[in-house]
């Protein structure tokens, strides 16, 4: 029997106060009302605005859940998603629907609490709200695809991401924001290991920029001093490359042969790894000669990203039978052996891309590597082969008693795939599997499964 509304609505309640979203998209399926109000009066959507819960805010409003909805206080959940400096979870609610229905005076009021929550700062809004007086706590979340600090004070929390919001709104209304202006929003915040929001909004927003004019325009950061404002451009382009192919664009026919001329000039090994990076996702022609110029580069930041330039490039240049170069070979071998961990790592997929008998050779040698990493990067690289020698399946058997429960799966499924005898063993070794592992869509899962079928005892007859 189907549960009653006023029960769903209980239960919807007590979902999104506990994050559960699994949850909150069944009740959601079974008819609860996304526009509820819960205890306090207030809409279920600002349960999941205060608790900074982007993904149940993203099912309420799908749901037809109102962003827009007037609140008692004269607020809305927008607004104070806005309140909260959360870009994702704006991100979220700003939909091109509750985009149209935006008043003027209502956009007004976004934009102008955004700006003076970035002209403030998260810690002195809070302490000028609050009267407080001691330390902000402070610490780095993580939002989908980026990060964000979070400040709090005094019982409140909101989440340093402001730039970003006013970004996000801008580009939501149509303001064409100067590329400056966007600019300097980002550099402050380059983060070389991880992506902040005010980064990542700004230079979606300039690969949002269409027409020769503004490339025109944005080519001017090639030759900013600041490596920063370099990095910034290589991002850039690409998001334009994924837009382009998601959309089915044409306007960035000429971005491979800009990397590839930059490429040759660039001589920071920050913005030429990250450079480097996006070229490679370019299918030039030329990969291949910028991976040799630069395979024994000083920074290893740079050296990782060259067994990717090979590997894409190849099976346009000799096709996908042929064995590479004898100089991308030695390339290839000289990488596997770097002094640096990650080096060696990315090398070892590409080894295996373009497997020969030398390149497994080199496979085996990286599964006994001293950083565990590398080993593991080894073993799935030589998993995926089509190679079924005893060399290779023994290799993989030694990593059982590695401390990393992916990896025996990753081996559990080589296994299968070649019928190994020990691929049961491998399987019992493997461990209880995390909660939530989807079991069903696996594929090392299914590989295993696809095993057991095979090997099935046959019924008596």
């Amino acid at each position: 029997m189907t549960a009653p509304r006023p029960d769903l609505a209980e239960r919807l309640v007590a979902a999104l106060h506990a994050k559960d979203r699994t949850s909150v998209g069944v009740l959601l399926c079974q008819g609860a009302d996304p526009n509820a109000l819960a205890p306090d009066g207030l809409p279920v959507l600002c349960i999941a605005v205060a608790g900074f819960d982007h993904e149940s805010a993203d099912a309420l409003t799908d749901a037809g859940a109102d962003p827009a909805a007037a609140l008692p206080d004269g607020t809305t959940p927008l607004l104070r998603a806005v309140d909260l400096g959360s870009p994702t979870l704006v991100g979220y609610l700003l939909d091109d629907n509750t985009v149209r229905r935006l008043s003027e005076a209502a956009r007004g009021r976004l934009l102008d609490l955004a700006r003076h929550w970035c002209e403030t700062g998260a810690e002195d809004e809070l302490r000028r709200r609050t009267g407080a007086t001691g330390a902000a706590e402070r610490r780095v979340v993580d939002e989908e695809y980026t990060s964000v600090e979070e400040v709090s004070l005094a019982g409140h929390t909101v989440r340093a991401g402001f730039l970003a919001v006013l970004t996000t709104l801008e580009e939501r209304f149509a303001i064409a924001t100067p590329m400056s202006e966007l600019v300097a929003r980002a550099a402050p915040h380059h983060l070389p290991d991880r992506m902040h929001a005010n980064w990542s909004a700004s230079y979606l927003a300039l690969s949002e920029r269409r027409g020769a004019q503004a490339w025109s325009e944005l080519k001017t950061l090639r030759d900013h001093p600041d490596p920063v404002h370099r990095v910034l451009l290589a991002d850039v382009v690409w998001s334009r490359a994924l837009r382009a192919y998601w959309f089915r664009r044409r306007d960035t026919a000429h971005d491979a042969e800009f990397l590839f001329d930059w490429a040759l000039d660039e001589t920071d090994g920050m913005v030429l790894a990250r450079l480097l990076e996006v070229y490679g996702e370019a299918q030039h022609p030329d990969q291949e000669a910028v991976g040799l110029l630069y395979a024994d580069h000083p920074d290893p930041r740079v050296r990782r990203q060259i067994p990717g330039l090979f590997c894409r490039g190849l099976p346009q240049l000799y096709g996908p039978d042929l064995p590479p170069s004898d100089d991308i070979a030695d390339a290839l071998f000289a990488l596997s052996r770097d002094p640096d961990a990650e080096v060696r790592y990315a090398t070892a997929g590409e080894l295996a891309a373009h497997f020969t008998p030398a390149f497994r050779e080199a496979l085996l040698v990286l599964v006994e590597d001293p950083d565990a990493g590398v080993r593991a990067g080894a073993a799935v690289a030589l998993g995926s082969t089509k190679d079924r020698t005893p060399a290779v399946t023994d290799a993989l058997v030694t990593l059982l008693d590695e401390d990393d429960l992916l990896l025996r799966l990753e081996i559990v499924h080589a296994l299968a795939r070649r019928d190994d005898p020990r691929t049961e063993e491998a399987w019992n070794r493997v461990g209880e599997l995390p909660v939530g592992f989807d079991l069903v869509e696996d594929h090392r899962v299914l590989a295993y499964w696809d095993y057991q079928r095979r090997h099935w005892p046959a019924e008596s007859p």
